[in-house]
């Protein structure tokens, strides 16, 4: 073989691969510029939060599940290039698909509100307000069902001889920093019941029992006449000492405390069998705590029951509820009504 067609071939050989490895390039400056621009899967602004201690991985991870960014390697590249990664701050922002990769790395870097509103609902357990607190990022999952509030028993005294929080975190609207301490946000809730339940039943020589009967009274039933009347029925079954038979307690059994993310929340005849010592069904007297976080108008009810003749009571679907004075009074009624 000529040795000038070898030099040629060698020249062409390099040449080819200098070229590959130049479309390479160029291809990868298409793709990393391409990342960069706005995702534009949504116009929609989306509230974005930025937790303490969370990662730039972390973060790029969750604009990816959120479609604000085209490429979760991009942003990594991009934020490390940038020096980026170490300077995101903890907050709230809002975000939307026609911005940029650059826009929000530098968005994210400027700090966000660090405070959320929060809406707890009368009625939700200790487990439905942790979950509800964990995913406006006010704390960690399971923060307030594993905080141990023993320390706090001195400075609030209806925490004396309390075993659960159940009852005492009153719902209310409230402002929490994000990545608050569970023993802040305890507190400050345990500050609303204070103020706003414990002066209702204070007097009350029984007071935990009638907070008790007020977890029930707002899961049962709705209205305030209604609440009264149950309250009156469920303190003659207690005297008399009758079962309570009360079907929110089974809920509150068969979802291990959890009623707002329930998905089989209404009890079944099987139900009245759960071993539990919330199944009011199967044991007298009173639930070892509360079922839920009363409100003002449940723990009224609780402490003026109406003095009536009934002993039996239910509610359909829509939400009535009707009484009766004898069993059979009340299976005429469910078989009418039901």
């Amino acid at each position: 073989m000529n040795p000038q067609d070898d030099k040629r071939g060698l020249i062409a050989s390099r040449l080819l691969f200098v070229l590959g490895i130049f479309l390479v390039l160029i291809l990868m400056a298409a793709y990393f510029f391409y990342g960069l621009q706005p995702s534009f899967a949504t116009t929609t602004p989306v509230k974005f939060v930025v937790q303490k201690g969370e990662s730039f991985k972390e973060i790029g991870a969750e604009l990816s599940r959120n479609s604000l960014i085209r490429s979760i390697a991009v942003f990594k590249v991009y934020s490390f290039l940038t020096g980026s990664a170490t300077r995101f701050q903890p907050g709230i922002y809002e975000l939307a698909g026609t911005m940029s990769v650059p826009q929000i790395v530098g968005l994210l870097q400027s700090g966000g509100v660090n405070d959320v509103t929060v809406q707890i609902p009368e009625g939700a357990t200790v487990k439905d307000i942790d979950q509800i607190l964990s995913s406006k990022g006010v704390i960690t999952p399971n923060a307030l069902a594993s905080f141990d509030f023993k320390s706090l028993s001195t400075q609030y005294q209806f925490l004396a001889n309390a075993s659960s929080l159940e009852g005492f975190l009153f719902p209310d609207t409230y402002n929490f920093a994000l990545s608050s301490s569970p023993n802040d946000v305890v507190r400050k809730m345990l500050d609303t019941f204070e103020v706003k339940a414990w002066p209702l039943i204070a007097d009350e020589k029984d007071w935990y029992d009638r907070l008790i009967l007020a977890s029930f009274l707002e899961r049962e039933v709705s209205t305030t006449t209604d609440r009264e009347i149950v309250a009156g029925i469920l303190l003659r079954r207690i005297a008399i000492g009758m079962p309570l038979q009360v079907d929110a307690t089974l809920s509150y059994a068969k979802c291990d405390g959890e009623l707002l993310t329930c998905a089989n929340l209404v009890p079944s005849g099987a139900d009245t069998k759960i071993a539990s010592p919330y199944n009011t069904y199967l044991h007298t007297g009173w639930t070892p705590t509360p079922i839920s976080n009363p409100g003002r108008n449940a723990i009224e009810a609780a402490v003026n029951p109406a003095q009536t003749s009934y002993l039996y009571y239910f509610s359909n679907a829509s939400g009535t509820t009707f009484f009766s004075k004898t069993l059979q009074e009340n299976n005429q009624k469910q078989s009418k009504y039901l």
